[in-house]
């Protein structure tokens, strides 16, 4: 069942997704439709209860309840579908490598190369908010997923 994302549980397990290419808004309520579509026959087809957000324009979180084990069958038909989105909107939504943070109001999403070029050109500092695209909870994205890049594994490169 779709599930109103901030009704799902603290120990929801998120999937979460950052976008190359900012959402803007033609774009963005044609991702919106497709994960709503999906969501909406995932959750029935694998009796599952799911919700999903898409923030900053830039980000599609997905969510599962941990009500049912979430097998691989169920991952892999949600792969599938991002896999999907990549190639119909030419945007890459798989590689959590990548960098995405904060300049002022804007997300960015370099490569790690592009970042530490960042870094020593001044352009970032210890203070800018990055985000940690491989937490594993709705608790985590509530605590852990803005953070100075000094409170992440990103500090080790100043």
């Amino acid at each position: 069942m779709l599930v109103d994302f901030n009704q799902l549980e603290n120990n929801a397990k998120i999937f979460l997704y950052p976008s190359s290419k900012k959402f803007y808004p033609e774009l963005l309520e044609q991702i919106k439709t497709r994960v709503d579509d999906f969501v909406q026959q995932w959750t029935e087809i694998n009796e599952i209860e799911a919700g999903y957000e898409i923030k900053y324009q830039r980000f599609i979180i997905i969510a599962i309840n941990p009500t049912k084990p979430i097998t691989t069958h169920i991952i892999d038909e949600l792969v599938s579908f991002i896999f999907k989105l990549q190639l119909d909107f030419d945007i890459e939504l798989l590689d959590k490598l990548n960098v995405c943070f904060k300049q002022g109001e804007f997300v960015q999403y370099k490569d790690v190369k592009e970042f530490k070029k960042l870094i020593k050109n001044k352009s970032v500092n210890t203070n800018t908010i990055v985000f940690d695209n491989l937490i594993n909870t709705k608790e985590e994205l509530d605590s852990d997923w803005e953070l100075p890049a000094e409170d992440t594994w990103y500090g080790r490169m100043f």
